[in-house]
């Protein structure tokens, strides 16, 4: 029984030492390469918001214009069925 807690708790600690020795190389890698990822994430949409479009080529002075569609809806002017309101008193 004895034997069995001495081995339990060599190996725990043994592996307990070895993860930190392994953190204390790879977190600093892991951790440079997930800001490195979030800048580049965060760089491209600033690029992307303030990017400015860019504008047809057409000479100095040239208007065009563009016909829609007509609308197919019918305008109305009704708002609704009016409601008559009458406040009640409790």
């Amino acid at each position: 029984m004895l034997v069995g807690l001495v081995k339990f708790l060599f190996w725990f600690f043994f592996i307990s030492y070895v993860l930190k020795i392994l953190t204390r190389i790879f977190a600093p890698i892991l951790l440079k390469r997930f800001a490195n990822k979030m800048q580049d994430r965060f760089q491209g949409q600033f690029n992307q918001q303030y990017e400015k479009p860019q504008k047809p080529v057409q000479p100095e002075g040239k208007v065009t214009l563009k016909k829609t569609k007509p609308s197919t809806q019918a305008k109305s002017d009704g708002v609704g069925d009016y409601v008559d309101f009458e406040e009640v008193e409790e």
